[in-house]
């Protein structure tokens, strides 16, 4: 089965809906220009809530040819949730994509795999597609036990889930150490863990969601490592952080991704 690759822009707490209409257009001048195919490789941005109603209304309007996401939502329906934004919200904005369970939501607030996992199953319900966050700590790194430990964090997050809702997510693969460090996991290092992470998908849910399953690297992609690491068998795509926020460097991510 032939998989899109997915390069989603992780933004951030970067750009108000101002600078965020700059960036979308920039972006989409950019892989205009490289004569891009949506076909090919799939282009999303996933910006801040109060820019998701700017950037939907640029993108729909100019019918570009991106897609938008948010960062994170509520487990929460509605309520007496102060600050909280809930699946339904994002859905009435045609958001694409939601991030869950990236690790510094994970770091500073908290997030377990239960957590993680009632978001997603929200953003699913929704009708719209989580993009799901697994990684390990440097610490772990180094031990030598990173596969089985984001394969517990996998099970954690994909528990309850149909074959067929597994199929139609992403997973994003992130070595919390490689974010936003410079420093990148080799494309053998990401092969290792995003083929480990397809092997339990099929061992669990079956070989049709083990094919259909699009699985990210994210960790300091850049231009100059990404086509190296989207070689590889099992990498899908990437969860690009700081150089989403430079159009041109994020339009040349996807061209070569392409």
């Amino acid at each position: 089965m032939a998989r899109t690759p997915l390069l989603a822009g992780n933004w951030k707490m970067n750009l108000n809906h101002v600078e965020a209409t700059g960036l979308v257009q920039k972006l989409a001048w950019s892989l205009a220009d490289g004569r891009y195919e949506p076909a090919k490789a799939e282009a999303a941005v996933i910006v801040p809530f109060t820019d998701i109603r700017s950037v939907q209304t640029l993108i729909e309007g100019d019918k570009l040819p991106l897609k938008f996401g948010a960062q994170d939502v509520s487990e929460h329906d509605s309520g007496a949730y102060t600050g909280e934004i809930s699946a339904d919200m994002l859905a009435k904005l045609n958001v694409s994509y939601v991030v869950v369970g990236h690790s510094e939501r994970r770091e500073y607030h908290g997030e377990t795999d239960a957590l993680i996992n009632a978001k997603a199953k929200k953003v699913i319900a929704a009708g719209m597609t989580p993009i799901i966050c697994v990684g390990e700590v440097l610490e772990i790194r180094k031990e030598g036990r990173h596969v089985p430990y984001v394969l517990t964090q996998t099970e954690g997050v994909l528990d309850g889930l149909t074959p067929e809702q597994v199929g139609a997510l992403v997973i994003a693969y992130e070595p919390v150490w490689a974010i936003g460090t410079g420093e990148v996991a080799t494309p053998e290092d990401a092969q290792e863990v995003c083929g480990a992470i397809r092997g339990y998908v099929e061992s669990t849910f079956g070989a049709e969601a083990a094919a259909a399953v699009r699985i990210q690297y994210g960790g300091s992609v850049k231009a100059s490592n990404v086509a190296e690491i989207m070689a590889k068998p099992d990498v899908d795509g990437a969860l690009v952080g700081g150089a989403s926020l430079n159009a041109e460097e994020f339009a040349r991510i996807v061209l070569l991704s392409a």
